[in-house]
Formats: C-alpha cells, sequence, structure tokens
C-alpha cells in the first residue's frame, strides 16, 4: 500500500480485527516516497507496503505497530537519520522522519480513522478529490473535505473544523503536509491528507513517443491505455510499463472508456482517420485534457475543418496542439516530457 486508503475488503486486510496504519507525514531531505505514503500491519503479523523504501525505517515502524496492537491508541514516532542511513532508504542526505502510527478497528464502523476513509473512498469512486485532516497529538480522529465541499467527521470542536476547512481546500490543489492551527490558546498540528482519483492517460498511437510517455507516466503514478489499431505495434514487448494495451479502432475504443476530468486522451498517431473520429467524439465530453501531435498549421486545418462541423470556438479550444508545453524537445523522449509536463501543469490549474 504505498499510498492511499484503508479498504477492508482487501484482502491483507479483510481477516484482521485490527490493523496499525503508519503514514508518512513528513520528511526532510529528499525522498522518492511521498507524504502521505502508507503502511499497514496487521495483528497477525502481515504487512502492506511502506513508508519507506525499506530499511531501518520501516523496521522501526512495525515494531513500534506490534507494541500499538497490543496497547491500543496511536503514537507519533520521530526518527534522526545519519547521511549513510538516509542514502539507504531514498533520501539524499541526513533528517528527520516522522511517522504517524493509528491502531484501526477494522469492523467498528464507528473507528474515527475507519470512517473517514470509507467516506473518502466513496468521494473518490464519484471523481472527486478529498483531503483528511487528522492531528497529530490527542485522541484519534478525522475531519474530511471533499472538492466539492461535502464535509465529514470531526476534529472535536467546530471552530477547529473550520480552519481546518480553509487549510484542506488550499491542500486540494497541491499536496499532503502538516500545518500547525492555533485553537484554544495553544498550537495543534494536523496532518492534511490528499487523495485523488487516479490520472488516466490514453494515447492513441504505438510510436515512439508512446514508449517513451508510459515509462514517465509510470514515475509520475499515472494510468495508461495504449490505444492502436496496428497489432505488431501495440505489443507488451514495446510497451512494459502502460497498465492496459487495447488494439483495434481507437474511435470505438475511446467510445467504451467513461471520460472525466481526470482522463487525458493524447492523439499522436500523426494520422487524420484515427484523430478527427476521436476529436468529434470526444471534443464535447468531461476529458480533462485533449491533445495532438503536429504543427501549428495542421492544428488550424484541423480546427477549420471541424469548425465547418459545427462545433464552436469554445469546444475547439479544448483542443492542445500542436500538443505539450515549448521545451525545444525534438526527440521522442523530448516531446513525451513536454505532453507530460503541458498534463501537470492543467491538472495544476497552471495553463487551461
Amino acid at each position: 500500500m504505498t499510498q492511499g486508503l484503508i479498504d477492508p475488503r482487501e484482502p491483507l486486510i479483510a481477516d484482521e480485527k485490527s490493523i496499525a496504519v503508519a503514514t508518512l507525514v513528513s520528511a526532510t531531505g529528499s525522498t522518492s516516497k511521498k507524504v502521505g505514503t502508507k503502511m499497514i500491519v496487521g495483528e497477525s503479523g502481515r504487512l502492506l507496503g511502506g513508508v519507506t523504501i525499506g530499511g531501518c525505517v520501516d523496521a522501526q515502524v512495525v515494531e513500534a505497530a506490534d507494541a500499538l496492537l497490543g496497547q491500543g491508541g496511536r503514537c507519533m514516532l520521530s526518527i534522526s537519520l545519519d547521511d549513510d542511513e538516509a542514502w539507504e532508504i531514498g533520501l539524499t542526505c541526513g533528517g528527520t522522519v516522522d511517522v504517524l502510527i493509528d491502531r484501526v478497528d477494522v469492523r467498528d464502523t464507528e473507528d474515527p480513522i475507519r470512517a473517514a476513509h470509507a467516506f473518502a473512498r466513496e468521494a473518490i469512486a464519484r471523481d472527486e478529490s478529498v483531503v483528511i485532516a487528522t492531528p497529530l497529538d490527542g485522541r484519534a480522529a478525522a475531519f474530511v473535505l471533499t472538492e466539492n465541499g461535502v464535509r465529514h467527521g470531526t476534529l472535536g470542536d467546530a471552530l477547529l473544523n473550520e480552519r481546518a476547512a480553509a487549510i484542506a481546500g488550499e491542500v486540494m490543489t497541491s499536496t499532503s503536509r502538516v500545518e500547525e492551527i492555533e485553537h484554544a490558546g495553544a498550537s495543534r498540528k494536523i496532518f492534511f491528507d490528499r487523495q485523488a482519483p487516479a490520472t488516466r492517460i490514453v494515447v492513441i498511437g504505438a510510436g515512439q513517443i508512446a514508449m517513451s510517455l508510459t515509462k514517465m507516466a509510470r514515475e509520475l503514478e499515472v494510468h495508461t491505455t495504449v490505444v492502436d489499431g496496428r497489432d505488431r505495434y501495440a505489443t507488451r514487448e514495446r510497451f512494459p510499463d502502460a497498465n492496459e494495451i487495447r488494439v483495434g479502432m481507437p474511435s470505438e475504443i475511446v467510445a467504451g472508456i467513461e471520460p472525466t476530468k481526470r482522463t487525458a486522451v493524447v492523439l499522436i498517431a500523426h494520422d487524420y482517420k484515427y484523430e478527427l473520429p476521436v476529436l468529434r467524439a470526444l471534443l464535447r465530453s468531461r476529458v480533462g485534457y485533449l491533445g495532438m501531435l503536429g504543427s501549428k498549421k495542421r492544428g488550424v486545418a484541423v480546427r477549420a475543418l471541424l469548425k465547418e462541423e459545427g462545433f464552436t470556438d469554445a469546444e475547439l479550444d479544448r483542443l492542445h496542439t500542436p500538443i505539450g508545453l515549448d521545451i525545444g524537445g525534438k526527440t521522442p523522449p523530448e516531446v513525451a516530457l513536454s505532453i507530460l509536463a503541458e498534463l501537470v501543469a492543467v491538472r495544476s490549474g497552471k495553463r487551461v
């Protein structure tokens, strides 16, 4: 469980009465694991995920989790590392790793952590991002805010909930982090855990750019689907990093994929017979990003053709072409990088 939400249906959790959930809430230095990454330790001793890439930190987390399962409650581990220890777990230099560990009763629907995660899972299933606010001290509590403003749970005080909601709204478009809130004459440290539906990229065209794009997308934890009508091109050997490979007419395959604001469709086949039917199907859909490979001249020609068919300027403005940020790239990996950079910019609201 590298990052995400507790799911009692998970085979490694379903048979456990209680579990300890360890969450990486902060780490100085540069780490290959994100803040918010989780490890689950079951009463049976089973492990799921890790808060670092292994080594001494995870071993200490497991030891603390085992003790917590026996006595209940929660604890915060603050682990100091020298340069050698830091290097072993993916930090570039020595520092401190802070891990919050909560004991969660999997079968108790009133358990605040379990209930918060259940509510968050339902929101994500509706394609909504959420932020779970959890205090780092005191008793276990959780307050959840969805991107549509729906709230669930409590931190124990209405005013504290309001202040947490304001910060959660900011975290919704950034990254998980710890914030200090002044409340009732004291400073409370709250961890704001952002969770979002997975971004999905549908790549039309199984060429060299697509091969580079799927490799880089995997590092960004983006789900990729490669679509091409040529079975010699769309193969697992050529695309070992793709989550899914589909062979057939792209417009027919895309029609079976539910377009959401977190779905990006990248047209890099450079073939009108593939591109135009897909554009006709998606320009009026909820798809979050639609980009097409080609020169400015080609983009103008495609827009003009579609405008004659009745598409409005606002609809045509959704098409990113030439695709990608202008970084001066020429090679397939450079073009793939520019495409992913633009996708991240659009997702972050830095580019329309």
